[in-house]
């Protein structure tokens, strides 16, 4: 089968773009009133008549005048860690955040809910739940999914992505009891009589990927279950919908395996994937990628391979991340490194030889520890002043751990969105020292780039959302996350989800801020991210997203 992966041909026309304010985010930070486009690029910013000069003298076509009014243009937004697949395939599932469901009978209303709108033996997803923001305060047990059905799949994923829940029948299905052993890299809880209490955790969910699904072993959590392809194409469609309402134009993928990569490929094929993917390719598949020679970025501006993905240690809001001294609101779990140091040095060390950047899941102190040290020694090893590898998350690095992280040009790609949603629950699962988590503010006294994201599903991709917490450090439920100083202005928050987004992603040349010869990618606001008050910034709406020069989203009147 031939598959065309080239985009769709630009408006040749000239295009004039007025607003009351245009934000290039260049080194400068300049604000312009015009910006021409022309074949889906920058051809001119600055003032009107400027830009209007430009366009007589480089075509002899009339320019198309868009006046924008009193809005706002930024440029698109960049989400550098996300996963566009799962995000719309739990578009699909039962929403179980704290907005519907407060409380484990209030969860089992609602999968009961949706295991009678759907007959047969489709399995029952649910998604969202945090537990510590439950009134129970503890994660849902399979006897209380059993109320839900005894008959079919019953699954409730934890807001972190990294595990969940299942019911009875899901663990007997999968053969799974007392006696079975934990896989490596994840996890089959038991109570303290050493009976399965249903949560599981990261490569423990390989028991939900069905015949077809993608089974990752221990190199990171495995959400990637069965649907059929018609409807991950569908579902995918879905999510790209949501990014590009969001104003994000570009994204980068950060755990592709064989289901993501062919569906961005069908997506391609059709001329319906619209917003820029940039793809990290998931740890198991390194020796493939080594072996088929992709030792460095490749694609077009559509779709393009950026590097490999690997985990550290699991997650926060799972309680999942490395704490060997044990949480404080469980001492009993300690969370799990899911590669020795030794092995995650070969992994990181084989990718680096061959010029691979990498992007590690790193949570607690332990874990960022193995990743800084180990690019350490591979950068002493093979010295690259431009390697940009990455930790994701980089949730609670050391004062010294950020200093070695600058030395080393090494870039934490963040979430502000998580502490957003559940920042209490970090400081009730380690204490105290969990009101550090994400200090934006420290990276940025020592020199170290910001870079915001989403990591959508785990938060839904609104960019402005993410702006307004890290320039307030202010939670859902409205407490203050730690002191000012781990706080960033919305002008540093800006650029993080732009510019420093595209850097982070090795897309610098074309994306990321609005300049002569780059990709006229760009978000319509209807309000000044940097003129209003910091806690206004996510009220401020997305009233279009343009990509290469076209226009693919506006919001509803």
């Amino acid at each position: 089968m031939r598959r065309s992966l080239t985009p769709a041909a630009a408006d040749p026309r000239p295009q004039l773009i007025t607003a009351s304010a245009i934000h290039t985010i260049d080194d400068a930070d300049s604000v312009a009133e015009a910006l021409l486009v022309i074949g889906g690029r920058v051809a001119a910013v600055g003032d009107l008549e400027s830009c209007r000069a430009e366009a007589a003298r480089v075509s002899a076509l009339a320019p198309r005048e868009i006046d924008l009014g009193e809005a706002v243009v930024v440029p698109g937004f960049i989400d550098a860690h996300a996963h566009p697949l799962m995000y719309g395939q739990m578009m699909t599932w039962v929403d179980c955040g704290p907005e519907r469901a407060s409380s484990i009978p209030e969860i089992v209303a609602l999968l009961s809910a949706a295991a009678e709108a759907t007959p047969g033996d489709t399995p029952v997803r649910g998604y969202g739940y945090e537990q510590q923001n439950l009134a129970e305060r503890r994660h849902p047990n399979r006897h209380e999914l059993d109320q839900v059905s005894t008959s079919r799949q019953v699954y409730l994923m934890n807001a972190s992505g990294h595990g969940g829940v299942v019911n009875s029948f899901t663990l007997e299905q999968a053969g799974i009891d007392r006696t079975t052993p934990d896989p490596q890299g994840g996890e089959f809880f038991r109570d303290a009589d050493g009976e399965l209490t249903g949560e599981l955790s990261d490569a423990a969910c390989n028991i939900l990927t069905g015949v077809r699904g993608v089974k990752v072993g221990h190199h990171g959590p495995n959400f990637h279950l069965e649907d059929e392809p018609a409807e991950h194409l569908r579902q995918l469609e879905a999510a790209q919908e949501r990014f590009l309402a969001g104003g994000v134009t570009a994204i980068g993928d950060c755990q592709v395996t064989r289901r993501e990569f062919d569906m961005y490929l069908r997506l391609a094929e059709r001329g319906e994937l619209t917003t820029r993917v940039s793809m990290y390719v998931l740890s198991h598949l390194l020796d493939e990628v080594l072996e088929l020679g992709l030792h460095g970025a490749f694609g077009n501006e559509t779709l393009s391979f950026a590097g490999i993905k690997l985990y550290a240690d699991g997650t926060l809001g799972g309680w999942t991340a490395y704490f060997p001294d044990g949480y404080v609101g469980d001492p009993c779990r300690t969370g799990q490194l899911y590669h020795s140091p030794e092995e995650y040095d070969a992994l990181v060390r084989r990718a680096h030889a061959v010029g691979l950047q990498t992007a590690t899941h790193a949570q607690s102190p332990d874990a960022i520890e193995m990743v800084i040290s180990t690019i350490e020694r591979a950068l002493a090893d093979r010295p690259d002043a431009d390697a940009r590898h990455r930790i994701e998350h980089c949730g609670l690095p050391t004062g010294e751990q950020i200093e070695r992280m600058a030395r080393a040009g090494i870039r934490p790609v963040n979430q502000p969105q998580h502490y957003y949603n559940w920042g209490e629950g970090v400081t009730d699962a380690i204490g105290t020292p969990g009101e550090r988590f994400n200090p934006l503010g420290e990276f940025v006294a020592a020199g170290v780039p910001v870079t915001i994201s989403s990591d959508a599903p785990v938060a839904d991709p609104i960019p402005l959302e993410a702006i307004q917490v890290a320039a307030t450090r202010v939670t859902r439920r409205g407490h203050s996350l730690g002191p000012g100083e781990l706080r960033i202005s919305a002008r540093e928050a800006l650029r993080g989800h732009t510019i420093n987004g595209a850097r982070s992603i090795g897309r610098e040349d074309d994306l990321g801020s609005l300049e002569v010869g780059k990709l006229a990618d760009f978000a319509v606001l209807s309000a000044d991210p940097l003129a209003v008050d910091a806690p206004e910034i996510g009220a401020i709406d997305v009233l279009e997203t343009w990509i290469g020069g076209q226009r693919r989203y506006r919001k509803d009147s």
